[in-house]
């Protein structure tokens, strides 16, 4: 499998269902946010997907929250593709897309921080961000105990 070729594009209305199931394998292990069928439409935009043989293997989305801030979310891999660099490839077209929008901070909160740092993400204390980043954390699984990892990467 790991000489096919894949494909990064934007996410379309087409591909809601898939990026919704591939993001709740994870969320069903509490490893990130659920995210509703109707939320995923609404912010379709946002997204980003890779795909292997039109199949959908990777998704991702840059969320601006503030100013010039914008937040890296709902980043999945479906486990048999893992290790492939597919994430990485979501990741950077989120870094990219950033210059288009006028960010200048992007962040994550993550259990691996590990693989953001690669990409010269640092590891931030929570508490220093707006609070306007908190808005979905009502829906995770250990508020008001978040145990993420926020990691931040400055654009300017």
């Amino acid at each position: 499998m790991k000489n096919k070729k894949s494909k990064l594009r934007k996410a379309n209305l087409r591909d809601a269902k898939n990026i919704q199931k591939l993001i709740m394998v994870f969320a069903n292990r509490e490893l990130m946010l659920p995210r509703s069928l109707n939320q995923i439409y609404e912010n379709i935009r946002d997204f980003w997907i890779v795909e292997v043989e039109d199949n959908l293997v990777a998704c991702g989305a840059l969320h601006p929250v503030w100013g010039d801030m914008a937040e890296i979310k709902s980043l999945a891999v479906n486990e048999d593709f893992h290790k492939r660099g597919y994430g990485k490839i979501i990741v950077e077209a989120c870094i990219s897309e950033c210059e288009t929008l006028g960010v200048d901070k992007v962040f994550a909160l993550t259990f691996v921080p590990e693989f953001f740092e690669k990409m010269s993400f640092v590891r931030e204390d929570k508490n220093k961000m707006p609070h306007k980043i908190w808005t979905e954390c009502i829906n995770c699984p250990h508020f008001p105990d978040c145990n993420e990892i926020l990691v931040v990467k400055d654009l300017k």
